[in-house]
């Protein structure tokens, strides 16, 4: 009698199974089907950037190579396509190098792709005060204090990846302007700051030397 029971309770679980499967199966097949779908996505996408990854590196090589030849202007060219078209992490680079080819014999027109990547939102910031730093050097022969100050303001900050370089500049800036205090300034930055290399702090001693006795500390 046990297993009569037994059996009619597998049957009946058989049954309850089967309705189940018959009213939910669609929803489950569709779900894998969408899991299934989705991993395939992922992993087409995840090849699809590793490709284009692939081929800007080889584009930045050859651009690269073609700024070893000296071929200044082909690889400015080559930098600005490669800029226009590569993924993110290659793009930034790609506007950079494209800008410090263009130096060589359109300082005017590099210091404006410096500037658009300085004033680009998008773009990290430490790679934004490169490009600051790069045009105030362009510029730094024929810019007043003031222009030069307001190129550096930002790199020249307590957690600027570049403010050695930037206050240096500032510093020097200041000087040739006959602005004393504003030397001053930025050479008690570069003194106090701890992490100043030692070349940077020993030229900043050679620039306190050269200012009037008022203006020492």
């Amino acid at each position: 009698m046990a297993e009569l029971f037994d059996e009619v309770d597998e049957e009946v679980r058989r049954e309850q199974l089967k309705r189940l499967w018959d009213k939910y199966s669609i929803f489950l097949i569709a779900l894998l089907v969408l899991i299934i779908a989705g991993v395939g996505g992922w992993k087409a996408y995840e090849y699809y950037q590793a490709k284009q990854a692939g081929e800007a590196g080889a584009a930045f090589n050859a651009a690269a190579d073609l700024a070893e030849q000296n071929k200044r202007p082909e690889a400015a060219a080559a930098f600005e396509k490669l800029a226009a078209t590569a993924p993110s992490g290659y793009r930034t680079l790609a506007r950079l190098r494209a800008a410090a080819e263009t130096s060589f014999d359109k300082p005017t027109d590099a210091v404006k792709q410096y500037d658009a990547i300085a004033a680009d939102s998008s773009v990290p910031q430490p790679f934004r005060d490169l490009a600051s730093v790069r045009a105030a050097r362009l510029v730094m022969d024929s810019a007043s204090y003031t222009d030069m100050a307001k190129r550096l303001e930002t790199a020249s900050g307590p957690n600027g990846v570049y403010r050695h370089t930037a206050r240096e500049m500032l510093a020097l800036s200041a000087w040739r302007s006959n602005d004393v205090a504003q030397t001053r300034k930025w050479l008690d930055q570069i003194t106090n700051d701890a992490e100043t290399p030692s070349s940077l702090r020993g030229r900043a001693d050679v620039l306190q030397a050269l200012l009037p006795p008022a203006a020492k500390s």
